[in-house]
């Protein structure tokens, strides 16, 4: 299997809301159509980036990728606001799933976000999401802490984890 990764573009959108919807939904995972839609919306404006994973002319991974700090809180303390990324969206095509995609997307996106100057990021999963842990544990993210979120997490636990790594 011949997996090549490339930069996402505002061409892609549509393919991969359709890779996020196909691919992605499942009890740990949180797609609400209006969020999906945003975040394409910020992919086709440029406020958003991706990696792409393709098997030939088969998408079969994508991972989203913006500056953000949406968990200020667990930042360490000499990282400025300005330097931190959030990782969106992650979703692996199911029949690709358990190759080591998802992880080779997540460190593709810390290397861009690392050559953009940033030196932080986060993700955020279902606490259950196995998965999602390894994949991330894989890219080198650290569990920083865990919160109720039955709003987005209405299965299991109904709790976020959230992940995060210096770049």
């Amino acid at each position: 299997m011949a997996i090549l990764l490339r930069d996402a573009t505002a061409f892609d959108a549509d393919s991969v809301q359709a890779l996020l919807f196909d691919h992605g939904p499942n009890p740990w995972n949180w797609l609400p159509p209006e969020g999906v839609a945003l975040t394409l919306q910020q992919l086709v404006a440029g406020l958003c980036r991706g990696v792409l994973a393709e098997d030939g002319t088969v998408l079969v991974g994508a991972v989203l990728y913006r500056r953000a700090d949406p968990y200020p809180s667990l930042r360490p303390d000499d990282v400025d606001s300005a330097q931190c990324g959030y990782i969106v969206e992650a979703v692996v095509h199911r029949d690709y799933a358990g190759h080591g995609i998802g992880a080779r997307l997540l460190q593709a996106a810390c290397q861009q976000l690392a050559n953009d100057g940033l030196a932080w990021v986060v993700a955020d999963r279902h606490e259950e999401n196995g998965p999602s842990a390894g994949m991330m544990r894989k890219a080198g993210f650290s569990q920083l802490g865990v919160y109720d979120d039955p709003a987005r997490r209405p299965s299991g636990s109904g709790r976020t984890a959230v992940c995060g790594r210096r770049l």
